[in-house]
This record gives C-alpha cells, sequence and structure tokens, in this order.
C-alpha cells in the first residue's frame, strides 16, 4: 500500500501558518508527500526544505490572484498538488497549512486504509474535528464549525478540490467515505488578536477585490471572539510536533467565564440543544455521502 501526502502553502511565515508542523504530523504515514509552494516572500520556501526529508517534494507555483470567487484558487493550488502524486499510490492523504493529525490516530488510520483499500464501495475516509480558537487551551464547539471532512482519498481519477478546497468532489458528486474514529486537530483560529485581525484581512483578499477588504475590514478593524458561539476547554494533548510552538506562545485568554457567546440566537441555541441531545445537527452541510462507520 502506497500513501501520498498532498498539501499547498504560500506565505506561511507571514500568515503564521503552522505547515512544518502539519506536514510533519502525517508524514510518517506516507511514502512521499507533494508540497505546491505558491510565489512566497518571507521564506516559506526554504522553511519546507529545512524539514530535510528524502519524502518531500516541491513544486513551484504562480498563484491566479484573480480568482476571488469562492476562494477559487485555493482549489486549483489542491488540484496541483493532487495530481503529481505518484500513479501508483493507492491513497492520497491531504493536508492543510493549519491543520494537524495528533501520532496517537496512525495506528488507527493506517488500519482504516488497509480495510478499505480493496472495497469500491470506499472512495475516501471521513475525519472528524476539533477547531481550537483564540488559543491552545479552548475549542469551538457549535454548530457554526465543521464537524467532518475529507481527508485521505484513493488515487481516483476525477477528483478535483470543491469550491475554496475545504473538501473534494469526483466527477462532480459527492465523495463516498467511511467515517472513522480520527481527528484532525485545526489550529487556523488559535492566535492571539493581532494574529486574527491579520488574518481575517489576509484571508479574505483570496474572496473579495481590494476596495470590499478596505471597506469592510480596515486596517483598524479588531477580532471578535464572540463569533465561536460556544467554546469548550481542551483536556487532551497536543501532537508532539506542535508542542514546541505551543510551549512559545506567550498569549493568555480565559474564556471559562464565557462557555455561549452572545452571538448565538434563540433559534441557534435550540438546534444546537437537539445536537446535544441526539448527535443529530439538522441542515448540516455535507459535502460527501458516508456508507460505512
Amino acid at each position: 500500500m502506497k500513501v501520498s501526502g498532498f498539501t499547498f502553502i504560500r506565505n506561511a511565515v507571514k500568515n503564521d501558518y503552522p505547515v512544518v508542523q502539519a506536514i510533519t504530523s502525517i508524514l510518517p504515514l506516507c511514502d512521499e508527500f507533494i508540497v505546491v509552494v505558491g510565489n512566497s516572500d518571507d521564506g516559506t520556501r526554504q522553511l519546507i526544505e529545512d524539514i530535510a526529508s528524502p519524502k518531500i517534494k516541491i513544486i513551484d507555483s504562480v498563484w491566479d490572484d484573480s480568482l476571488k470567487e469562492g476562494g477559487k484558487v485555493f482549489a486549483v493550488e489542491t488540484d496541483k498538488a493532487f495530481a503529481a502524486i505518484s500513479p501508483d499510490a493507492d491513497w492520497a492523504f491531504y493536508i492543510q497549512g493549519d491543520e494537524l493529525v495528533h501520532e496517537k490516530y496512525h495506528d488507527l488510520i493506517k488500519k482504516e486504509m488497509e480495510l478499505t483499500a480493496n472495497n469500491p464501495k470506499i472512495e475516501g475516509l471521513l475525519f472528524k474535528y476539533v477547531h481550537f480558537y483564540g488559543s491552545y487551551d479552548y475549542y469551538g464547539d457549535s454548530r457554526r464549525w465543521y464537524r467532518r471532512e475529507i481527508r485521505l482519498l484513493k488515487n481516483i481519477k476525477g477528483i478535483k478540490a470543491y469550491r475554496d478546497a475545504q473538501g473534494f468532489r469526483l466527477d462532480d458528486r459527492k465523495i463516498r467515505v467511511k467515517l472513522i474514529d480520527a481527528y484532525v486537530y485545526h489550529y487556523g483560529w488559535a492566535k492571539p488578536q493581532k494574529g486574527l485581525n491579520n488574518k481575517i484581512r489576509n484571508f479574505n483578499r483570496f474572496y473579495h477585490d481590494d476596495e470590499w477588504v478596505n471597506q469592510n475590514l480596515p486596517e483598524t478593524y479588531e477580532f471578535d471572539y464572540g463569533n465561536a458561539d460556544r467554546l469548550v476547554k481542551f483536556t487532551g494533548t497536543h501532537p508532539a510536533v506542535m508542542q514546541k510552538r505551543i510551549n512559545a506562545t506567550n498569549w493568555n485568554i480565559d474564556f471559562g467565564t464565557k462557555p455561549l457567546q452572545r452571538s448565538m440566537d434563540f433559534r441557534r441555541k435550540a438546534l444546537q440543544k437537539i445536537e446535544d441531545w441526539t448527535g443529530w445537527r439538522i441542515g448540516e452541510y455535507k459535502n460527501y455521502k458516508i456508507v460505512a462507520r
């Protein structure tokens, strides 16, 4: 069984992406790893080179910054990486620059790949998510946060990144997946206030033109922590490759007195209660079709 990892990245230093940790968190499961590095001005390519793994293959890319609609440029760059994996790869393991997989899930993931490799009804493996928010000590736990996404794909011709590459489609249909009991740790929102201010402004430049950004997100913009809806204290452990980065942080936010944020209106509170009681998320967006658990 051959496994190819793949990702894309641009200006990881400037945007404070833990991309080195993201790649190395799944590198032990991969036989090769494709990294499409976009035109950066902050040493991102050197950052990837310094991982110094013979498994890693870097492909240089120039982003088409005119692709603003729905963050399409992210899908284009993801497709470049997926297209570059070895033709004989059985599985393709996708990771984004702010996502990590805890090493405690490695054995389970490998077992699930082996179990489903020859099952034509299963085209991908669906992961659960933990979205860290504001710090490494809290995570978002509400309908606002997507619960699952495909991160392991069989090497099937016709698979393409969908919309802004949060997920994938096969010949424009939903991919048939098995839901596995492994989590992706998403650190994109685990930043101090200044970092989140920059994240929102920079991220929206790939969805809107400069005029929109300057009108809606001026230099004086300050991130509203209330958008999380509900936060929960994280009591587990972080991936080992992330620990040095976490130890070096110097900000602390105590959300303990705000378990339910002010932006959750009555309707959302009611829907959240139903989910808490039953596990059913009414109206959940699913860019996949679960055929096995």
